[in-house]
């Protein structure tokens, strides 16, 4: 019997990711137009609708039924299985997958990974390890909601625009931290987004982004970590490398570089830049 791993689009894995991991798709919705993310949607082209569209797109959770055939699928070849999920806070994907779950007692169980994009990434590919280690599925589970709470995700915003759309900052802010080019600093804690300071032009941004950084126990380099960025290109992101080598020298000879999807790419819009890892326990 083999533990598999089972999570959502929202986890915004590459494509080249371990073989017991599978990835359920979100649905995105552009006005009268659904895409299943990841499959019919890519992150270019979201990026290219969000954009061209004049209001924020909707996602919609995965139902219980999709989890349940996921899980009923991978339990009646023998194998058990661990589901990493986005944030119960920010998704009522958690839940639906919950309430699949309950048909298949100690054979499937679910984590709330408390984080999403970059910071389930990272979660997820800890599980991977752990299956790597020979752990049964409970022991991953329960590894992992011990582990989690070791995850930063932090992230550098270019605009407010997309925050303004969201309804998550005013308009008259937005405007202002424009004229000014505030660029903010996110993260997520305790399963939601917020604030963790703001700084006027890109590079006062990428110091704010290391003294964040460094405001933690440290970063663990035997457990997963990931850089990302939102948009079509990843110049800022090869810009804030450059500027933080200190914190990878010595310590990482390959930096895991993926794209932020739909999910958070709605309220951060292009040209963000962030990065997620286990800080020291």
């Amino acid at each position: 019997m083999s533990v598999k791993i089972i999570t959502d689009s929202a986890s915004d894995l590459p494509a080249s990711r371990h073989p017991a991991i599978s990835v359920l798709p979100m649905t995105i919705t552009f006005g009268d137009r659904q895409y299943r993310d990841g499959e019919e949607l890519s992150n270019q082209r979201f990026y290219e609708l969000l954009i061209e569209s004049e209001q924020l797109p909707s996602t919609s959770q995965i139902g219980p039924a999709q989890f349940e055939e996921a899980f009923r699928a991978q339990v009646e070849e023998g194998h058990t299985v661990v589901a990493v999920i986005l944030s119960g806070k920010l998704s009522g994907t958690y839940q639906s997958a919950c309430i699949a779950a309950e048909e298949f007692p100690r054979q499937v169980f679910v984590v709330d990974s408390e984080n999403a994009a970059m910071g389930e990434r990272v979660l997820v590919e800890r599980a991977a390890q752990l299956v790597d280690q020979g752990l049964a599925a409970g022991e991953i589970a329960q590894r992992l909601e011990t582990e989690k709470k070791d995850i930063r995700l932090i992230a550098l915003l270019d605009t407010l625009e997309y925050l303004k759309r969201g309804g998550r900052i005013s308009k008259s802010a937005a405007a202002i931290g424009g004229m000014l080019s505030i660029k903010p600093v996110i993260a997520i804690q305790n399963g939601e987004v917020c604030m963790l300071g703001k700084a006027r032009g890109s590079k006062n941004g990428n110091n704010l982004l290391m003294q964040e950084i460094q405001k933690t126990a440290g970063i663990d380099f035997d457990r997963p970590y990931c850089l990302g960025y939102s948009g079509f290109h990843d110049d800022m992101l090869q810009k804030y490398i450059a500027d933080s080598r200190s914190l990878w020298e010595g310590h990482a000879e390959h930096l895991p570089v993926g794209t932020i999807g739909a999910t958070i790419g709605t309220h951060v819009g292009p040209g963000a830049v962030g990065v997620a890892f286990f800080q020291k326990g």
